[in-house]
């Protein structure tokens, strides 16, 4: 099945704006959303040659009674939706207890509670249609809890992973479908500064992801090399070696 009208949040930049524009050569219609309404606009007017359609919305996914409205009007924008792409995250982070206590709770207020507002958000479109698709963007900090700044973010994306697999086995056998996506080390501004052999170029990322919710997978590591791997080892090797994989 090919879904034609996608909403995207955290499209302004990274992740999104890759998957946007992956989407928009596909000839699908888009319903962007992000804080920066500047750069959405300008993202918008570069990808209209290409996508059937481009809708932007200023979103703070934190503000709750604020999503359903933006959701709600991108969905008017397109005649429609099929697919809902939660991407909008924050990597913040600090070793909890050393005074950023700021940091964690902001970034687990955007990553899962603000996933959660999505997905309300998304979910009250779907069941009223009846059909669609939901895209949880969690991470492969999501698999095992992690040490000292990554903590509150491994914490947070482990909400989301949660959130995506209740759903799937309420949703079994519906017709609304539900993928989790747990990327790997992909090259965008959340990663600045991580030095490590497994970074991913982000136009290779990018298409792994476009990939992997193309096809609907209800759990998808991505790219599926080295991190399908991975996923697996961190499930099962000891705290001291599972720290050191990502």
């Amino acid at each position: 099945m090919v879904r034609e009208k996608i909403i995207i949040t955290g499209a302004s930049s990274g992740l999104g704006e890759g998957m946007a524009r992956e989407f928009a050569a596909r000839g699908r219609s888009l319903g962007l959303a992000a804080r920066r309404i500047d750069r959405l606009e300008s993202l918008a007017g570069q990808l209209e040659s290409s996508a059937r359609r481009v809708a932007v919305r200023q979103l703070d996914v934190t503000d709750a009674d604020a999503v359903p409205v933006a959701f709600e009007a991108l969905s008017e924008d397109l005649g429609g939706v099929d697919r809902v792409i939660v991407n909008a995250g924050l990597g913040k982070g600090a070793p909890i207890g050393t005074g950023h206590a700021a940091a964690n709770m902001e970034t687990v207020q955007t990553n899962l509670v603000g996933a959660l507002a999505q997905a309300e958000a998304a979910m009250e479109i779907f069941r009223r249609q009846n059909a669609g698709h939901l895209v949880l963007v969690s991470s492969m900090s999501a698999v095992r809890g992690l040490p000292k700044a990554q903590t509150a973010y491994s914490a947070s994306k482990a909400g989301v992973s949660a959130l995506g697999q209740g759903l799937r086995a309420e949703l079994a056998g519906s017709p609304i479908t539900v993928t989790v996506l747990l990327p790997g080390y992909i090259e965008t501004d959340i990663n600045r500064g991580v030095k490590t052999s497994m970074m991913t170029d982000t136009e290779r990322g990018v298409k792994a992801m476009v990939a992997a919710i193309e096809s609907e997978r209800a759990r998808a590591a991505v790219p599926a090399w080295p991190w399908t791997p991975i996923s697996w080892a961190l499930r099962y090797l000891p705290e001291s070696l599972s720290a050191k994989l990502i």
